[in-house]
């Protein structure tokens, strides 16, 4: 019988000692469980399916604490041992006051981000200050402003969240924030009319305002604009087979409509032969890839209505892709003589992309107020035309805002463009290289007049819109000719300039007493007073 009980106690002691290994095993599991779904909750990488991961951290969890009652229940005596022991009672006294600290920075941090105050700014500078504009805009928002941060993994958070962060601790609870994943909510970033990355949506009940990236200047002129929503109306000019803006389809620009309605632009179509007015409201006039020259009558409109402080931009495709054939085109000679931009006949050819019909840009003129943000993405403009810049008629400054690099020409033998063999070649003698400007832009400033030009339309459709920086290079042309971006700057702070001076030979001397002798010099009779007082007392 003693035998007997011998053997059942070893056979539970082996069996406990399996129950430890895996309950520690499955501990491990739930740490490193714990730690990805931490990681991921911080968007620093993505996993294919967070609730797969959820599940299988509170499996781990359960599976710990099933092996640990096994053992419990296979070793009760060493449980008890251990529950009255002097072990324990450290042990279990260690822990409360570990769960207390723990306990006591969770709700801490809690009740500071659900209830942000204004700290003092300690910095010289006051580089976390937010501007008297600022200040001023968020005490006049009538309601609560929303702010929804599209940031995908590629672009870092920090600079963003600490700008949204401050001015929500300033708000007095009329703003808040949050971040979205363009890459694992497509459906949000669709919807909220955002393309490209870093861009900030902002409501207030239901207007919106779509910010450009994250800055204290760039914020404050969406709030100003949801302040003074105004009336700005834009016109797709109709009546010579434009791009349709009302059905989707690849070549439509539905997709340029719907964002310009989400920045609170009202978008109509305008059909000058049957109406022969531009109403007063017209903000803008688009003519977007018209495959029939517009009338001379429809031009002279166009130029009144220029003269008087209107806005116009011209996406105007190669002409081999039209059907203008031998006829004159008045736009393209209203242009040239009244601004100076010339719409060349011929097709950009640019070796830089795997397909050489898309030409991709290469430089931007970072002074005006449309391509100024653009360094960080490109464009991509298919089947395009070159665009000449003369000079500017008196009154009027013309600039090339986009141009490709050196490996590219401007083709003017169609025929080669439709025999096989791709791509053809460049004609030393006449065709002209790289760099070809590809989209331009002029201001007169007596009237107040302003037109953009691009040679292709298609960079805008569609397919396209959401692509790289097209979208971004309509909108940005639209609020600059509905001059969106005459609103006030935040007022810049000069930071105080900071230089390191060399210390000198008694300097340096004191560094090397104070570091190498004085200090573990008194660290160590300390020691040795400590040591001796000790020996004294026996």
């Amino acid at each position: 019988m003693k035998n007997r009980k011998k053997q059942s106690k070893r056979q539970a002691r082996n069996y406990s000692f399996v129950a430890l290994i895996l309950a520690a095993l499955a501990a491990a599991a739930a740490l490193l469980l714990g730690i990805t779904r931490g990681l991921v909750s911080m968007q620093v990488f993505t996993v294919a399916n967070v609730d797969n991961l959820q599940r299988w951290l509170l499996v781990s969890i359960g599976l710990v604490v099933l092996f640990l009652a096994a053992y419990a229940i296979l070793e009760p005596d060493k449980v008890r041992r251990f529950a009255s022991g002097r072990q324990a009672r450290y042990g279990s006294n260690a822990l409360i006051m570990t769960l207390a600290f723990l306990g006591i920075l969770v709700v801490g941090n809690v009740l500071a981000y659900q209830n942000p105050k204004t700290l003092v700014d300690l910095t010289e500078d006051k580089t976390n200050t937010l501007s008297p504009e600022m200040t001023n805009a968020l005490q006049a928002l009538p309601a609560k402003v929303t702010a929804t941060a599209f940031f995908s993994q590629n672009s870092s958070t920090e600079s963003a969240e600490k700008l949204l962060s401050n001015i929500k601790a300033n708000s007095s609870g009329k703003f808040d924030f949050s971040f979205v994943n363009p890459d694992r909510d497509p459906q949000t970033v669709r919807e909220a009319g955002i393309t490209g990355d870093g861009k900030i949506l902002l409501q207030m009940g239901s207007q919106k305002e779509i910010v450009a990236f994250a800055s204290e200047t760039e914020i404050l002129k969406g709030f100003l604009r949801l302040l003074n929503p105004g009336n700005n109306v834009v016109y797709f000019l109709t009546g010579h087979g434009e791009r349709d803006i009302e059905q989707a389809g690849e070549s439509a620009l539905t997709r340029a409509k719907g964002t310009l309605e989400d920045k609170n632009y009202t978008v109509k179509t305008l059909n000058l032969l049957a109406e022969n007015q531009i109403p007063e409201d017209a903000s803008v006039v688009v003519i977007a890839g018209p495959l029939k020259p517009v009338s001379e009558n429809e031009v002279d409109l166009l130029r009144d209505y220029l003269a008087q402080g209107g806005s116009l931009i011209v996406m105007a495709d190669p002409t081999i892709l039209t059907e203008f054939g031998d006829e004159s085109d008045p736009l393209a000679e209203m242009l040239a003589n009244d601004w100076g931009i010339i719409l060349n006949d011929d097709v950009v050819i640019d070796l830089n992309n795997t397909d050489p019909r898309t030409a991709v840009s290469a430089l931007y003129d970072s002074s005006h107020v449309v391509t100024r943000n653009m360094n960080r993405v490109g464009v991509l403009f298919p089947y395009t035309r070159s665009l000449s810049v003369a000079e500017a008629p008196e009154g009027i400054t013309n600039t090339r805002l986009v141009q490709t690099n050196e490996n590219s020409w401007a083709e003017t033998d169609f025929e080669s463009l439709k025999q096989e063999g791709w791509p053809p070649s460049f004609d030393v003698n006449t065709e002209v290289q790289g760099p070809l400007t590809l989209v331009a832009a002029g201001e007169n400033f007596s009237s107040g007049g302003r037109v953009v030009v691009f040679g292709t339309s298609a960079f805008a459709e569609d397919q396209r819109f959401d692509g790289m920086g097209n979208g971004d290079m309509l909108i940005n042309s639209v609020d600059w000719a509905a001059e969106q971006e005459d609103l006030p700057n935040i007022t810049p702070r000069t930071p105080t300039e900071r230089r390191f001076t060399a210390p000198g030979q008694f300097q340096w001397i004191a560094i090397l007493l104070g570091s190498i002798f004085i200090i573990p010099g008194l660290v160590i009779l300390a020691g040795v007073s400590t040591w001796l007082s000790r020996r004294k007392q026996g």
